[in-house]
């Protein structure tokens, strides 16, 4: 079975000061989570990481990080790899916050918000775009290509 796990948090957990932003009413670090994953399917080329927070008040959530183009021989990524160092060839694309990396849980106060880390397995090398493509196009690309996904979630209320 494809697994995801973190040494940062587990899954259900409050997400820690870590990996909340720093800004919008928050004094977090802002660093992506360490992520750990294995067994990863048969005929897997490389990897796409997403966070999303389904909860936000937008009408259509929140896209805190988007990772295409992970090379297939990656198992796991540092706590803070998104700003220190992502893997040669990998594409962080602008989140809702519009910067190119991994952004922090900030929401409303009293509210509590699911902080869902998915990793997808595809069947390709590369997705065919570039870091200024919005999260859903990645999305729409990973459908087409994705062999199977594993997933991670935190929660936070301010």
């Amino acid at each position: 079975m494809f697994r995801l796990w973190s040494n940062s948090y587990k899954d259900g957990d409050m997400m820690p000061k870590a990996q909340r932003f720093n800004g919008m009413g928050q004094d977090g670090d802002n660093l992506s989570p360490s992520l750990f994953w294995e067994n990863a399917p048969q005929g897997t080329k490389s990897f796409v990481i997403t966070c999303f927070d389904p909860d936000a008040p937008t009408g259509c959530g929140w896209w805190h990080w988007v990772v295409a183009n992970i090379p297939a021989t990656v198992t796991h990524l540092e706590e803070g790899a998104s700003s220190k160092g992502m893997p040669e060839g990998s594409i962080q694309v602008r989140n809702d916050f519009s910067f190119y990396e991994y952004g922090g849980a900030a929401p409303p106060p009293s509210v509590k918000h699911r902080y869902i880390m998915t990793i997808h397995a595809l069947d390709v090398e590369k997705l065919d775009i570039t870091k200024d493509v919005s999260p859903a196009y990645v999305g729409f690309n990973v459908h087409f290509h994705s062999l199977c996904s594993a997933q991670l979630t935190c929660v936070f209320s301010a």
